[in-house]
């Protein structure tokens, strides 16, 4: 099984095109839902934010007031440092053990739905291929103002702390262009899953598994039989 890394900016629409992908019965992880799973009340997570930024980008009901803490990182590089070094490791052990799932029920490749894959570059090691969606700046920003309902001045910060779109699509193996219609869009989803579904790269990373498997067995079986010789010239 190999990965594939979808990312863009915010607001370029990067939610509808994993959900295109997703209709082809091809599993996604997404970043955004283990980073609201490992910080739910009681976790380790939640816990190291509380101490970090204290009670005020809590609810009363203890659950985490995301807008609060949006609002406080994204106007400092620091904090938004140490809410990711917080979470981070946290998320992409979730996301591990859900590709390890998704490995053993044989899937040819999976996506990993990464909107910091450059920012933090933590997967780029492990990432065989990378889609970047992009849109034109005017409509990232219109987009964002509508779904945040914030004002054009937050907006155009938030986007700025992400790496320019053009970098990221200089650095990617597809470019979705998603500021046309959603059967545009659609179409160039199609054509990249396509290409995907051709490779035979998953089948190089099975033998390579199955090597280290086999391996791995002929290693316990040989221990197993030197304790066993051992205890039998020791009688």
């Amino acid at each position: 099984m190999f990965i594939v890394g979808l990312t863009g900016g915010i607001g370029t629409g990067k939610s509808t095109v994993a959900q295109m992908i997703k209709d082809y019965d091809i599993p996604v992880l997404d970043a955004d839902f283990y980073a609201r799973k490992v910080v739910e009340p009681g976790k380790t997570a939640w816990k190291k934010i509380k101490n970090e930024f204290g009670g005020a980008v809590f609810h009363p009901s203890g659950e985490i007031n995301r807008e609060a803490l949006g609002e406080l990182i994204f106007q400092n590089k620091e904090r938004r440092r140490k809410l990711n070094e917080i979470t981070h490791p946290e998320i992409y052990r979730e996301m591990a053990w859900a590709a390890i799932k998704c490995f053993f029920q044989g899937h040819q490749f999976i996506v990993m739905d990464l909107p910091l894959l450059f920012e933090s570059g933590v997967m780029l090691n492990y990432i065989y291929k990378i889609i970047v969606v992009t849109c034109e700046e005017d409509l990232q920003v219109e987009r964002l103002i509508e779904r945040n309902r914030m004002t054009e001045a937050r907006a155009k910060i938030r986007i700025a702390t992400q790496m320019p779109l053009e970098k990221k699509a200089e650095a990617a193996h597809f470019v979705i262009e998603n500021s046309g219609s959603l059967e545009d869009t659609r179409e160039q989803v199609a054509k990249i899953v396509s290409v995907l579904k051709a490779s035979n790269h998953h089948w190089k990373l099975r033998i390579i598994a199955g090597f280290l498997c086999c391996g791995f067995v002929s290693f316990i079986f040989w221990a197993g039989y030197r304790i066993y010789q051992g205890r039998v010239s020791a009688r």
